[in-house]
């Protein structure tokens, strides 16, 4: 198990996986079901799979399956505009104690990878997946919007409205050419880290170290084309890419 599927699965249980696994063997049908029932999290940890691509499997019980109900879930909510309400009051109750959560609100500009991947588990942990955010705000508003994990947290936090992430980062990018005086290899660059954008939310120096820019020399040689500026260019994407709610 990857020290990703580890920290993900601890936060979902509230223990390690070891002691789940053995939870889960010795426990009766009725025990696990009512600890399960509080840990909206856990389902998606389990579902993980290891850094080979096998799925993490933990026996559960041997009894025959049987549907009992067929529902359309939020978690511990009923209605999709209770998922949406408990959502917002995770994020307005924790903004002061999760520090990414602060970045994004606050200075979404400085937001790194890694804190956006500890933001995200802390969400997982708490059933607020970007999948079941997004499909309880579209059953409740009747709006399908693809605005991005980061976007459904500042639109919770300060009411921003949700804009489709495509549109953002495309504004962004454009936004971004049209202020500097770029040679057609640094335009180039830009709509390169722009597609990245659209795949990771972030692009930041790490980033840039990893695939696919790493084959090209990565943040060393990139920022030698944009004059030893890159990080700022990077903090200009960014800015840009959140302006329209701020």
């Amino acid at each position: 198990m990857s020290a990703e599927a580890r920290a993900k699965a601890e936060l979902a249980a509230g223990e390690t996986p070891e002691e789940t696994l053995a939870r889960f063997r010795a426990g009766t049908a009725e025990e696990l079901a009512s600890w399960v029932r509080g840990r909206l999290g856990l389902g998606p940890a389990l579902d993980w799979e290891t850094s080979g691509g096998t799925p993490i499997m933990l026996p559960i019980s041997e009894h025959p399956d049987a549907v009992v109900d067929v529902s359309r879930g939020y978690g511990g909510a009923q209605r999709p505009q209770d998922y949406l309400d408990a959502f917002a009051a995770f994020i307005r109750d924790n903004l002061n104690q999760i520090a990414a959560l602060t970045t994004v609100v606050q200075r979404p500009r400085d937001l790194t990878r890694t804190q956006l991947r500890d933001l995200r588990l802390q969400l997982d942990a708490q059933g607020f997946t970007d999948a079941n955010i997004r499909r309880a705000w579209s059953d409740a508003r009747n709006e399908d919007i693809a605005a991005s994990i980061i976007g459904y947290v500042r639109q919770a936090a300060l009411g921003d409205p949700l804009i489709p992430y495509a549109d953002r980062v495309k504004r962004a990018v454009d936004a971004v050419v049209r202020k500097g005086a770029w040679t057609d290899v640094q335009k180039r660059w830009l709509h390169r880290i722009g597609e990245q954008l659209q795949k990771e939310i972030v692009v930041d120096r790490e980033s840039l170290d990893d695939e696919p820019f790493k084959a090209d020399g990565g943040f060393r040689v990139i920022n030698k084309r944009f004059d030893g500026k890159l990080e700022s260019v990077l903090s200009d994407l960014s800015e840009e890419l959140w302006r329209t709610a701020s």
